[in-house]
């Protein structure tokens, strides 16, 4: 866990040498420095339902309560994120440019908002808070930093909200895709989400799914574990129940250009889960004759990965051989900042990638899914 500031001289001295090119972050966590300034972006009616009511949340009765003691009160950050100005960490521009953006040569952020409006209850209230996150996206960020490029927050299970949405912001270049947590509320490639994937096809959006701390489900289909560790293992269990029902539902052979990124769930099951459903698929493809290739073709087409956490095997060769058979331009590289896990650019992978691979994993690839290179 980083203890002081990556902008400091102390630590500049001591830091490895970055790549040679601009860096794009794909895990960016942006928060609002009080509740009121995103309630300044809701209609009054849901201001006052907010102060009366709150948000309910699945699994959770209340609002701001995290399911590990030990997230509090740091709430997983890095111990030096906290702003001098007294706010919460990723919530102040003008620091995360100190010590993120211009400490790491960062040329692009992906904000990845972990939005509470998508998974609230009350599905109208979860359509005004997702677009209350994304208007505050456009007046906190990304007009004032051109390298911060926004998330469009939708509330999943009300797709056709959710779809209104996306037709609402698609236009506008500072928003560069669609932002869903990964423990929707049925496996995500059931027929209901299906009008999302129509609009993302349409508006050629990428859908990019991160690991949250909540959901509808415990990440285990058991129940809640007894320990952070088991939690933060088992966010590589949701990404893969994304993978096999999208795939088994047919959603590719119906949206052929939707493109989906698994965030912050690790990338080290993605062989073995293609080798498993390869396997099953050619002993019981007469159940899902919709699918018309082997599973690993689709995922290889259709999903990205980013890098935070890596997988990183005590045999380098092994991180080396998983990332050959995904594919170097199926990784992004991700920070998670300003979460206790962040993985500074100068520091990530401790396998030696080849120029080619590390320029496609720390900005080619994203610049092109992304399409950071037009105006």
């Amino acid at each position: 866990m980083t203890t002081h500031s990556v902008a400091s001289p102390e630590r500049e001295a001591s830091r490895p040498k970055g790549p040679s090119f601009g860096v794009v972050d794909c895990d960016i966590h942006p928060a609002p420095s009080s509740p009121a300034e995103l309630a300044q972006f809701l209609p009054e009616r849901w201001r006052e339902h907010l102060t009366t009511y709150g948000v309910r949340m699945p699994n959770q009765p209340t609002n701001n309560i995290v399911p590990y003691p030990r997230m509090a009160p740091g709430h997983g950050m890095r111990m030096d994120s906290w702003p001098p100005n007294g706010g919460f960490p990723a919530s102040d521009l003008e620091f995360m440019r100190e010590q993120l953006l211009n400490a790491c040569d960062i040329e692009f952020g992906i904000l990845q908002p972990l939005s509470s409006g998508s998974m609230t209850t009350n599905q109208e209230l979860g359509a005004e808070l997702t677009n209350a996150m994304n208007e505050w996206q456009l007046a906190k960020w990304t007009t004032k930093d051109k390298r911060l490029k926004a998330a469009i927050c939708v509330p999943q299970e009300d797709a056709a909200s959710a779809v209104t949405a996306i037709e609402r912001y698609s236009a506008n270049r500072d928003f560069v895709h669609i932002a869903i947590p990964t423990r929707t509320m049925e496996p995500f490639g059931r027929k209901r989400y299906w009008p999302i994937f129509e609009a993302a096809q349409h508006f050629n959006l990428p859908i990019c799914m991160h690991a949250p701390a909540t959901g509808y489900h415990c990440n285990t289909p058991t129940g809640w574990v007894s320990y952070y560790i088991e939690e933060h293992v088992a966010f590589a269990n949701p990404p893969q129940t994304i993978v096999t029902s999208m795939i088994m539902e047919g959603v590719f052979e119906r949206f052929p250009r939707l493109r989906v990124v698994l965030v912050e769930g690790g990338f080290a099951w993605v062989p073995p889960l293609a080798w498993r459903l390869d396997s099953l698929w050619k002993r019981m493809h007469d159940e899902v004759p919709h699918v018309k290739r082997a599973p690993s073709e689709y995922l290889r087409e259709h999903f990205w990965f980013t890098t935070q956490p890596v997988e990183e095997s005590e045999r380098p060769a092994d991180l080396l051989d998983t990332i050959r058979w995904i594919g170097p331009d199926r990784l992004m590289f991700s920070t998670d900042y300003p979460h206790w896990d962040f993985d500074d650019p100068a520091r990530a992978f401790k396998v030696e990638l080849s120029p080619e691979d590390r320029k496609a994993i720390f900005r080619e690839n994203a610049v092109s899914l992304f399409r950071l290179d037009e105006k």
